[in-house]
């Protein structure tokens, strides 16, 4: 069996928190994609139209836009161990 290495991929990406500077970030990511903030639920919750179907992310999750486009939440400890940052 071959073995393979993921290729280096920049990726945009903010933390999703429930506060107006991250969740302006946010938007600024999904220009005129569908997400939900859902305000009902505490803590508050995030819906995102990804490829998948209709997925939620939990405060602390990372919201990235892939290499397509499109978005989709991680979560931070998954994101720790692939990402790491490129600029301040």
């Amino acid at each position: 069996m071959a073995k393979y290495c993921k290729k280096p991929v920049e990726v945009e990406a903010v933390k999703f928190e429930d506060t107006t500077e991250s969740i302006a970030a946010i938007a600024e990511l999904f220009n005129d994609k569908i997400m939900r903030i859902d305000y009902r639920k505490r803590p508050i919750v995030m819906h995102i139209s990804t490829l998948e179907g209709v997925m939620t992310a939990q405060v602390g999750d990372y919201i990235i836009c892939g290499v397509e486009g499109e978005l989709y939440p991680c979560k931070p400890d998954i994101f720790e161990k692939t990402y790491e940052r490129v600029n301040g």
